[in-house]
């Protein structure tokens, strides 16, 4: 079973991750990975010493392509699984971002991207996924 809960803010040294709900023009940006045949919000693990805030920025940039956008914090999540880092509770910051302009060209293991005005039906991540989706929506941050 996996419990995701959500925090306002956290210790920032046990911020392990990065998760952007990315949107351009109105619509919403997912990432399909070269291996997976399934979409995701982008994102990705912070590295050693590393601002979360370009944590964010980095991963959009490489998942998506984004050169040009605005980014804001939303809050902390953390995921909770009983098969993933020994059922310890593990902390992500999660973003929204709008996008303004992309680069042709993605500079990571993302295959490709989507945009579109609905929630993709295959997810990477079902049990967390649309959950960081409700929240972002619960605090305003998306409609």
């Amino acid at each position: 079973m996996i419990k995701v809960n959500f925090y306002d803010r956290i210790d920032d040294a046990k911020l392990k991750f990065a998760v952007i709900i990315a949107k351009k023009d109105g619509k919403l940006i997912f990432c399909k990975h070269k291996d997976r045949t399934t979409y995701e919000i982008p994102g990705g693990h912070r590295e050693p010493g590393e601002d979360i805030y370009f944590t964010a920025e980095r991963e959009l940039y490489e998942e998506t392509g984004a050169v040009d956008f605005e980014i804001v914090p939303v809050c902390v999540y953390s995921v909770i699984s009983e098969d993933n880092f020994n059922g310890e509770e593990t902390f992500g910051m999660l973003f929204c971002a709008d996008v303004k302009e992309l680069e042709e060209e993605l500079h990571s293991e993302i295959e490709k991207i989507i945009i579109t005005e609905t929630l993709p039906l295959d997810w990477t991540y079902p049990h967390i996924q649309p959950k960081l989706f409700s929240e972002a929506k619960r605090r305003g941050y998306i409609k």
